[in-house]
């Protein structure tokens, strides 16, 4: 579940710092909101990556998830990008509980 929930959040990530200059040129949202919103998001993306060994950092996964939609208030196609993203997140998240719940399982049928 963690690996495909970090690739998530670093796809995630790159999308978000690519986001600064739809913002600023095409938006004309102010820079420095631009880069603190934009490239703040992308660094809690990679940080809460290589965090998901804590419980807790998926909720803030989560999180990230909402802020990245809430971006749509600023460039409208984010609304749509952000709810792509959640939506792979959910997937990443469910389906990797789904396989580790299946994994021990089936080591307890093993043992």
């Amino acid at each position: 579940m963690r690996a495909m929930c970090a690739a998530m959040l670093t796809l995630e990530a790159i999308i978000l710092a690519l986001s600064v200059p739809v913002m600023i040129s095409v938006e004309n949202v102010d820079p420095p909101l631009a880069l603190g919103l934009g490239l703040g998001l992308a660094v809690l993306c990679v940080l809460t990556a290589g965090l998901l060994r804590r419980p807790w950092a998926y909720t803030a996964g989560h999180l990230l998830q909402v802020g990245a939609i809430c971006l749509g208030f600023l460039v409208p196609v984010m609304f749509f990008v952000g709810a792509m993203f959640a939506g792979l997140w959910a997937l990443a998240y469910l389906l990797g509980r789904k396989i580790e719940a299946d994994k021990a399982r089936w080591a307890a049928e093993d043992a």
